[in-house]
């Protein structure tokens, strides 16, 4: 099983999530995982921290983590949503399961003195843990309105298409490893 943690933007809204476009990925190239959404829509840092029992507990072959925007969004000390992170990177680390990080920046009105540090989280941690990282989530979907949903936060049902494929390519080498079998 490979289980996405995260907020919104792993749980989807107005349509499918971009883990519904990643097992359709997986079965379409022989892969066998299936993929367990748990993205709760709301969720900052703080309660996926609180959540990361459940997580460990199913025995993930992968965990693919994205946190953090409704942090920034809601202004929560980066120093806060670093920690909180960092314990659930630590806490999969210590349960021997592979985990991928996805990161999210900020726009740009929040202003750089609070943009910069928030958005150096996700290198910095995964140069610390020796982690897959995809710096930016929404790289290649954030400047296409015909990809995004009105609110110009979340991907829409093509957006995620293409989420999706972006941690396909992140994934695959170590599903490679982990073999093919479902679990």
């Amino acid at each position: 099983m490979v289980a996405t943690f995260g907020d919104s933007l792993t749980a989807g809204i107005a349509g499918r999530s971009y883990p519904d476009d990643l097992q359709d990925l997986l079965d379409r190239n022989g892969y066998r995982y299936r993929v367990d959404n748990q993205g709760v829509s709301g969720d900052t840092t703080t309660d996926g921290l609180a959540r990361i029992g459940n997580v460990i507990a199913q025995r993930p072959a992968l965990v693919v983590l994205e946190f953090g925007g409704n942090d920034g969004l809601r202004g929560i000390p980066v120093d806060t949503t670093r920690k909180n992170l960092e314990e659930m990177i630590v806490h999969l680390k210590q349960a021997r399961i592979p985990v991928v990080l996805l990161g999210i920046t900020l726009p740009p009105n929040y202003g750089p003195d609070y943009v910069t540090p928030f958005t150096a989280i996700f290198p910095a941690l995964a140069k610390k843990y020796n982690l897959k990282l995809l710096p930016f989530l929404l790289v290649h979907v954030y400047r296409n309105p015909e990809w995004m949903q009105p609110d110009g936060i979340h991907p829409n049902g093509e957006g995620n298409k293409v989420v999706a494929q972006d941690v396909f390519s992140l994934i695959q080498p170590l599903l490679a490893r982990s073999g093919r079998a479902r679990k």
